[in-house]
């Protein structure tokens, strides 16, 4: 009896710390990118703001979010309106995005008088 507890099995605390860090691993990369995935062009130069802007979300598909919420075109007007227009505005295209659909969408922000639109881009 004495010979079997000379001993301490880490086997199971390696497995618990293992499922740990997969764990953490997996939610970091979701806090870390967003909710929405976005092949983000890049810049040589880009901008460090530390506001909290209002973020425009287009994908490649042609989907439309705000703030990480899905919009359509009248959505976006109307939600935007209830903002003041010196707010940031920072729209992050898919670099695959047709130019005309960004240039309507950055159009129709500045038409609602928002003066602050940024691109967001990844530096190289």
């Amino acid at each position: 009896m004495q010979n079997e507890m000379d001993q301490i099995n880490v086997i199971p605390l390696v497995d618990v710390m293992l499922v740990l860090l997969v764990i953490v691993l997996t939610t970091a990369t979701f806090i870390s990118t967003g909710q929405i995935p976005v092949d983000l062009a890049k810049a040589t130069e880009a901008g460090d703001r530390k506001d909290v802007p209002l973020v425009i979300t287009m994908t490649s598909n042609g989907k439309l979010f705000l703030n990480e919420d899905p919009v359509t075109h009248e959505e976006l007007t109307r939600r935007l309106q209830t903002h003041p227009p010196h707010s940031l505005v920072v729209v992050r295209a898919d670099r695959v995005t047709i130019l005309e659909r960004f240039v309507e969408v950055v159009d129709q922000v500045r038409g609602l008088g928002f003066d602050q639109v940024s691109l967001e881009v990844i530096r190289q």
